[in-house]
């Protein structure tokens, strides 16, 4: 899964964080500061905001080339040769 970048709101240091967690009601520590971070679609903090703006993006995306996979036709592999010989051997006449 792709990941988004997050930049702390205390010690204003990057990390990053898979964007299929980072939803409504996700909180997450700092690596660095230990800060709590929370994060919520109403969030008054711009880190906060842009972090949620780009995993719904990164989701969006991902979700568009998960259709077009299954939308697209599969391509079949190649049929194998069949014997192209005799299917019964002649009897034998002893």
């Amino acid at each position: 899964m792709s990941s988004v970048q997050i930049q702390c709101t205390r010690c204003k240091n990057v990390f990053r964080d898979r964007a299929g967690r980072l939803q409504d009601g996700y909180s997450r520590q700092c690596p660095s500061c230990e800060v709590v971070l929370f994060f919520a679609e109403d969030s008054q903090h711009a880190f906060i905001k842009r972090a949620m703006r780009s995993a719904r993006q990164v989701r969006k995306e991902m979700r568009e080339l998960e259709a077009a996979r299954l939308a697209a036709p599969e391509r079949q592999a190649p049929q194998s040769r069949r014997f192209a010989g005799r299917t019964r051997s002649a009897e034998r006449e002893d």
